[in-house]
């Protein structure tokens, strides 16, 4: 599991993309599943007409807001996430075990995801399991099976129940949006 956050070096997209699909409510509840400095979220903040009230997770303390501290998979498993709008993940890497949990959790409701894949990095092998490939074939030559990580992952998203996405990129970093139905 990633632990790790983006550093918003293309806060423009992520902010853009979140605003253009975030519903007009008076207030919206977020997660905010890797928090960091809550630079995302405070832009939104700024520009968006209602209230946002977010709970605030990471895994040590950024700043001097109140956020749950440790390992955000804990808090998706036990927070009642019927009550929010939004869930956001945004982080270096594939957050597959906490997209995996709030699926199987039978959350409704838009998701924000960054992906980040470098060159032939690795992703999940659960991910991979999870849409046909056996472990054995990716132990053999995982480079091969890493290759075209983002149609992997949206063929996940697909198995998922997700059959529209939004999509902004910038270099090999992507931003989805999507909603669970």
């Amino acid at each position: 599991m990633s632990k790790g956050q983006t550093d918003n070096s293309f806060l423009a997209d992520k902010v853009a993309l979140r605003l253009s699909m975030l519903p007009n409510k008076k207030e919206l509840r977020v997660i905010d599943a890797f928090h960091g400095y809550g630079t995302i979220w405070k832009n939104i903040e700024k520009k968006y007409h209602g209230k946002i009230h977010i709970t605030r997770i990471d895994i040590e303390q950024k700043d001097d807001v109140f956020m749950l501290i440790g390992d955000n998979t804990k808090f998706l498993a036990t927070l009642p996430l019927s009550k929010y709008d939004v869930i956001d993940f945004d982080v270096y890497g594939v957050p597959y075990d906490q997209l995996k949990m709030i699926f199987e959790r039978g959350y409704k409701g838009l998701v924000f995801v960054t992906f980040i894949q470098w060159k032939l990095g690795a992703i999940p092998y659960g991910m991979l399991e999870d849409i046909g490939y056996t472990s054995k074939m990716v132990r053999k030559c995982p480079t091969l099976f890493f290759k075209h990580g983002l149609d992997k992952f949206l063929a996940w998203l697909l198995k998922n129940g997700v059959n529209k996405v939004q999509l902004r990129k910038s270099v090999r970093r992507f931003y989805i949006g999507f909603e669970i139905k």
